[in-house]
């Protein structure tokens, strides 16, 4: 690996370089959807019905959104008593049009996944939500869903800053938190509450092993990762099956706030890749530093190899709290976050407004693209969350205990963006597909056709690629998942249409029953998404 000062030198050397070159150069475009959300999202999330659920803490004080009825309760976890604003909303992505949504217990620093029916199932948070178990079960335009705060179910431990991932059985595990180094499960099994005794390991001063980055592998364990370590975990049985090399650069999880992908899933399924981008300088977060350089040094790793190693490569920019999304065409964003510091409120400076395109399969030092820049720093408490149609959402920032919009260099993020990649550009849309027909269900190992249309003649193998809608917070997005179909040629019906051949995943290690987003990709081009449930039919 290079030393630290070349690679200091070449990042500014890199930097230097972009000053002359013109930002309309570099890939990508930038959309202002919602001039004022009325509340900063920490929590995100896009359901089946093409809007997104946008969720902040409860105990942020006067948001931006008003309610339509107020709340007369004295809840500790409460700023105010007599709360008449939203801390959630839905968007219509289609109106741009947000409506408020009511919660009631903290969500601050909670975690959550989609269940196999498309519902929202939101775990944990702070004060009297730390238990709590809410659903959000997603509607139409035309129809009226608001959050339920479960009151028959309820968490054995305190979940704050914990991952969830929904299993091949559909059943959601909850993985650590603060003061919580265990696991359980929703439903709850008998097992009940169970140490993970691998958390307490990597647990050091300033924690580090918060929101620890879960993967659920195609042979049915977890990957997990947190601090500067990871674990193969057969979660059946509590048994660590293996623990991988430690990953050199410094801690990598909240608050040193790296992020974390695993990589499209292709090509029978027997391998995959993880890979974990960025970080703060530990003791950053101790020392309340603004100023300490971010890590840029990236780690991939082959997670189901006989003694796999880390890959070790440099991203353009240091950086800390971005976001990894995966694209359709299995290519990675890596936006959002800032270049010095460490996560927590008030504690980053120096946004990165570079977004990064990852692209797995080209060699080591040819990974990386720079993009178009931002110009809305989005720093602590920021999402970044896949459309249907391509885009790539940015929501939230707020590097504050409460909502601050003036006399600050920072201030709270209320305004909603789009990041089109450069797939999206308008000279390539006449190669760019559209789904005609797609089965609206299908099953494990099962074969259905995908017909498309596109404006020019394909050449080559249209991919037919699904991709999960996870749940994005803290620059990890818990669930995500891109899974790549084996596809047959495209057959043209000459009519300007194609039918495409295709084999569901085998089983749900691959890809876990719910709702996916269906993409046909055409030589690097997606179409818009179609929604398809996967199940056991």
């Amino acid at each position: 690996m290079r030393s630290s000062t070349t690679v200091l030198l070449l990042r500014i050397l890199l930097q230097v370089s972009l000053i002359f070159t013109s930002n309309a150069d570099l890939p990508g475009t930038w959309e202002l959807l919602v001039e004022n959300a009325g509340i900063a999202s920490m929590h995100t999330a896009v359901t089946r019905f093409n809007n997104v659920v946008l969720l902040d803490r409860t105990s942020i004080g006067p948001t931006k959104l008003l309610l339509a009825h107020c709340h007369n309760k004295n809840l500790k976890d409460r700023v105010l008593e007599h709360d008449c604003y939203a801390h959630s909303a839905v968007l219509d992505i289609s109106t741009r049009e947000v409506r408020p949504l009511t919660i009631v217990t903290d969500t601050w620093c909670s975690s959550g996944q989609f269940l196999p029916d498309g519902t929202l199932l939101q775990t944990g948070g702070d004060g009297l939500g730390i238990k709590k178990v809410r659903k959000f079960v997603p509607c139409d335009a035309t129809s009226v869903c608001d959050w339920e705060e479960l009151n028959d179910v309820e968490l054995a431990h305190g979940r704050w800053y914990a991952t969830n991932q929904i299993l091949p059985d559909g059943s959601i595990i909850i993985v650590g938190g603060r003061a919580a180094n265990s696991i359980e499960f929703i439903p709850s099994r008998k097992i009940g509450v169970v140490d993970f005794l691998f958390l307490k390991d990597v647990e050091d001063t300033q924690m580090d092993n918060l929101y620890p980055y879960v993967h659920l592998l195609p042979n049915g364990h977890l990957f997990v990762f947190a601090n500067n370590r990871a674990a193969l975990y057969d979660y059946t049985n509590n048994v660590i099956l293996k623990r991988y090399p430690i990953l050199g650069g410094g801690p990598r999880n909240y608050p040193s706030a790296g992020s974390s992908v695993m990589l499209a899933l292709r090509d029978g399924y027997s391998s995959v890749t993880i890979a974990v981008c960025g970080g703060a300088e530990y003791g950053a977060f101790i020392a309340r530093s603004t100023d300490k350089p971010a890590h840029g040094s990236c780690g991939r790793i082959e997670a189901m190899k006989e003694g796999a190693v880390w890959e070790m490569e440099d991203m353009p920019f240091g950086r800390i709290m971005g976001d990894m999304v995966l694209l359709p065409t299995g290519d990675v964003l890596i936006i959002n976050g800032a270049q010095a510091g460490t996560q927590g409120f008030e504690m980053a400076s120096d946004p990165c407004l570079y977004p990064l395109l990852y692209r797995p399969d080209e060699p080591v030092g040819l990974r990386f693209m720079t993009l178009n820049p931002g110009s809305v720093p989005r720093m602590y408490h920021s999402t970044a969350n896949l459309l249907p149609d391509g885009r790539i959402l940015l929501a939230g920032s707020n590097p504050h205990y409460f909502y601050r919009f003036n006399g600050t260099e920072f201030p709270t993020e209320l305004r909603i963006e789009a990041f089109s990649p450069e797939y999206l550009l308008a000279e390539k849309a006449s190669i760019r597909p559209i789904i005609l027909e797609l089965p609206e269900k299908i099953s494990y190992a099962s074969c259905f056709d995908v017909v498309v249309t596109t404006e020019l003649p394909v050449v080559g193998i249209i991919e037919v690629n699904i991709a999960s809608a996870p749940f994005a917070t803290h620059s990890f997005s818990q669930g995500q998942r891109l899974v790549k179909l084996a596809v047959s040629s495209a057959i043209s019906d000459g009519l300007g249409s194609y039918r495409i051949a295709c084999i569901a995943p085998p089983d749900g290690r691959v890809a876990p029953p719910g709702y996916y987003m269906v993409f046909a990709v055409n030589t690097g081009v997606p179409s818009v998404a179609k929604w398809v449930k996967l199940s056991n039919l």
